[in-house]
């Protein structure tokens, strides 16, 4: 197959889970035998534009008259047989998909926010879950609270980009959804089922697991929205070192707040920035991984990698963190008798759930709330060495490059056939 991936690369100054999968997902397409057609813009471009291109940014979320002149010639050389969408902004704009369909080539377009609604992408403002413009004609409130990089006047552009390219986005022949969560907010804006499928990302395989370690593990961006804050206030009502070690890893704006913790407590370590050297070693040094964000959070990829590892995760019941664990269609039902500390059930490593705790096939989830949280880190800590080889298969089944590749081709070709009949 032949395949146009279409992206606008966020900067580089701000690393981006983005950037990393579409990168990845072009390497195992490449690898499997796709011929893949990278249609590529950076954002770390615009500096360096002049000033008639320039003058045309504020329009090119709208519409950008060389991607499309670009593309159009791309797609007339090459005749693709799909092209696939990640970002379009700035410097693409959703017109892609007008331009590919006057080429007669279909579209698919993976997920990786909700911004066919929200201006920002996130469903989050002012440190709380924000679903403000959901069924509006013009996101009005986004502008007014500027929503979008902290611009008014930006904020109203790309409230009317999503106004106007409404019918663009209903005409995407087929919507990749991350998790089961992104599927209900396509639905929502009005998508049929028939075009949405579900398939995540993948992220290499790192191996066999090494056995469990002890304690818990908090990676990632340490920002508002990831829950940082709601985790240490759980931790704290336990004992000093009555759950082991919590080891966070990551950096962010909320590193002041990691370092005060980790002062006050010996049982927690703050470890700063990792390299994939460092991630693995503190993977394999922890038992449970936590993923405890307070917005609906689209793929945390750390999920994936715990899984990789054979380590189970204990995240909050918001955005895609069910279904990676498992717990959107779970194997258990919340516990329902007063919250009360764990303990394990003979033979099989189970263990009583207090009340809001509900485990998944290789996890648990809880409400984004401290006192839920702080009940379910003993029942993550007791069970965890249980659910290990669980979390492993996990993985394999459902986030290996190999199984997430071959799933991707076969929703080019089936999307690619349909175009021709």
């Amino acid at each position: 197959m032949r395949i146009v991936v279409a992206h606008n690369r966020y900067r580089e100054a701000q690393p981006s889970g983005e950037n990393t999968i579409v990168d990845a997902e072009i390497a195992q397409l490449t690898a499997a035998g796709v011929e893949v057609l990278p249609f590529l813009r950076s954002s770390d471009e615009i500096p360096a534009m002049s000033k008639p291109a320039k003058a045309l940014l504020p329009i090119s979320p709208i519409w950008a008259p060389k991607a499309q002149h670009d593309l159009d010639r791309l797609l007339a050389e090459h005749r693709p047989d799909v092209l696939h969408l990640h970002n379009p902004y700035p410097l693409l704009s959703p017109w892609v998909v007008r331009t590919a369909h006057r080429r007669g080539v279909p579209v698919v377009q993976t997920v990786h926010n909700y911004r066919q609604v929200c201006s920002s992408g996130l469903y989050f403002r002012d440190g709380v879950i924000c679903q403000d413009c959901r069924g509006r004609a013009l996101g009005v409130p986004a502008i007014v609270h500027r929503c979008y990089r902290g611009s008014r006047a930006q904020s109203a552009l790309m409230a009317t980009t999503l106004a106007v390219h409404r019918p663009t986005w209903k005409s995407v022949d087929r919507y990749i959804a991350l998790t089961t969560a992104v599927a209900d907010h396509l639905r929502d804006y009005g998508i049929p089922d028939d075009r949405i499928v579900v398939k995540p990302n993948a992220v290499p395989d790192p191996g066999t697991p090494a056995p469990p370690g002890d304690g818990f593990l908090f990676m990632g961006r340490l920002s508002p929205e990831k829950g940082l804050d709601l985790l240490l206030t759980a931790w704290r009502r336990h004992p000093v070192g009555s759950l082991g070690p919590l080891r966070i890893a990551g950096d962010g704006e909320l590193r002041a707040l990691a370092e005060a913790a980790a002062a006050e407590r010996p049982d927690v370590v703050y470890l700063g920035q990792l390299d994939r050297a460092g991630v693995r070693a503190v993977l394999a040094d922890s038992a449970v991984v936590l993923a405890t964000s307070t917005w609906h959070d689209v793929l945390p990829t750390v999920i994936i990698e715990a899984l990789a590892s054979g380590r189970p995760v204990l995240g909050t019941a918001l955005g895609g963190i069910p279904y990676l664990v498992g717990a959107d269609d779970p194997r258990e039902p919340a516990g329902t008798g007063p919250a009360e500390v764990a303990t394990a059930a003979p033979g099989d490593g189970h263990v009583s759930l207090p009340r809001g705790v509900q485990r998944g096939e290789a996890g648990w989830v809880v409400a984004p709330d401290p006192e839920a949280l702080a009940a379910a880190l003993p029942v993550a800590r007791a069970g965890a060495a249980a659910l290990a080889p669980a979390a492993r298969a996990r993985y394999e089944r459902t986030f290996h490059p190999d199984v997430v590749t071959k799933r991707l081709i076969d929703i080019y070709t089936g999307v690619a056939s349909t175009a021709r009949r």
